[in-house]
């Protein structure tokens, strides 16, 4: 991923919205729809997801517009993990 990184720039301004999927036992519910907890930046997002306690980020997505090939329109935990990592460098 090094050589995308290098070539690729993140607009972290970006109009993005924080989703969380309604649980059971601390598991996403496939019967139920993700729902806006908060809307505002990438960075925001980005900011806000990491403040939620490690063992519920799986409940939790970001949706923004795509920006190819680090940002897709539906970013999963592990993907907003490895952008708040690689921020600085983006």
């Amino acid at each position: 991923m090094g050589d995308v990184v290098a070539e690729s720039k993140v607009d972290f301004s970006a109009l993005a919205a924080l989703h969380k999927w309604p649980s059971l036992a601390n598991q996403r519910r496939p019967d139920r729809d993700a729902y806006q907890i908060s809307q505002g930046t990438l960075d925001e997002c980005i900011s806000a997801f990491m403040e939620k306690p490690a063992a519920t980020r799986h409940l939790y997505e970001i949706r923004t517009a795509a920006q190819p090939p680090l940002v897709t329109d539906i970013l999963s935990p592990e993907h907003i993990i490895e952008l708040s990592r690689l921020r600085e460098f983006l």
